[in-house]
């Protein structure tokens, strides 16, 4: 290549492209006598003529076609390729992978606010239990739930998960007519089952010494966002998150189950990426963003629950159930 001249071949180009000089010193931005002068040093490398002249109109020769044919595919293509690359340094995007039910009921109610305050990026959001492979997906991070420790990638907890039993007033209020003992109580119950969930009603009746006998999930459902519904709307008792469900839990909509046992409290939610990625101040900004509203939230949820007589017992991650992948 380097005994082509690379600019008297794209003078040469344009010239047969648009089929006049002056156009192509448009094109070009130089004058219609360096563009000549460029078609000439070409035609004399080459050793043959590559315009010919009709009735004052330039005309390709046999050799000009042959390299007209040639060059213009190949400066095509570099035009579409600056285009392209162009067009994705000015275009802004933003891409995250979330679990669903707190895609859905957590970041969705929020998502708009960073967004408001970054307009000029594009913001994509893939609501999905598969986590990303960073080396073959563009994605520029992960908001996931599960109990964090994911090798080779920078794991920072953004937010404690608060679970208990939860249900409807009117639920509630049907199964004091049976006891007052909510340990009666839940013998009784519907038991609202979320399958994916790292804390589950086996573990937790174990834990709290209570004994189900034909233990039985008459609802099962592999999202949280589905238990909570059902618990809202009288189905049973719900073993979730205060985190997905919050804003139910201060309209009154849900209830804690009984303030006998303690609210499990464990590190859940977590910003995952490759190092490299945060690089991208877009990326920086968002886990800024996210830290600020997470600690907002969570404050807002132990206040509510410590009101209401509320106590918390901490996990730090063994002592739960690793089901995978975590779809919440």
């Amino acid at each position: 290549m380097r005994d082509i001249n690379i600019r008297a071949t794209e003078h040469f180009e344009a010239v047969a492209r648009l089929g006049s000089v002056t156009k192509a010193a448009e094109e070009l931005g130089v004058s219609a006598s360096a563009v000549s002068q460029q078609v000439k040093l070409l035609e004399e490398q080459f050793g043959v003529r590559l315009f010919r002249r009709e009735k004052r109109r330039l005309v390709l020769t046999l050799d000009g076609d042959r390299l007209f044919q040639t060059t213009t595919q190949a400066f095509s293509a570099i035009r579409n390729a600056r285009s392209a690359i162009t067009r994705q340094r000015d275009t802004r995007n933003l891409t995250l992978r979330v679990s669903p039910s707190f895609g859905v009921r957590w970041l969705g109610p929020r998502i708009y606010d960073f967004a408001e305050a970054n307009a000029d990026w594009n913001i994509r959001v893939d609501a999905t239990p598969d986590f990303s492979a960073f080396d073959t997906e563009a994605v520029d991070f992960d908001l996931r739930y599960g109990l964090g420790g994911w090798t080779g990638l920078s794991v920072t907890c953004v937010m404690r998960d608060l679970v208990m039993p939860m249900c409807s007033p009117d639920y509630l209020a049907s199964l004091r007519t049976i006891s007052d003992d909510p340990r009666e109580q839940i013998a009784e119950a519907r038991l609202i089952d979320s399958v994916k969930a790292l804390y589950r009603w086996d573990l937790w009746l174990a834990s709290n010494k209570i004994e189900v006998q034909g233990l039985e999930y008459p609802f099962r459902f592999d999202r949280s966002s589905m238990s909570i519904e059902l618990a809202k709307q009288g189905g049973g008792i719900a073993l979730d998150s205060v985190t997905l469900c919050l804003p139910e839990l201060l309209r009154g909509d849900l209830v804690p189950f009984s303030t006998s046992f303690d609210v499990i409290d464990f590190p859940a939610y977590w910003f995952v990426c490759p190092p490299r990625h945060f690089n991208r101040r877009i990326v920086k900004r968002f886990m800024e963003w996210l830290g600020s509203k997470a600690e907002e939230h969570e404050a807002q949820a132990r206040t509510f629950l410590t009101d209401a007589g509320c106590t918390f017992r901490p996990e730090s991650g063994p002592e739960l159930i690793e089901v995978k992948p975590w779809a919440l």
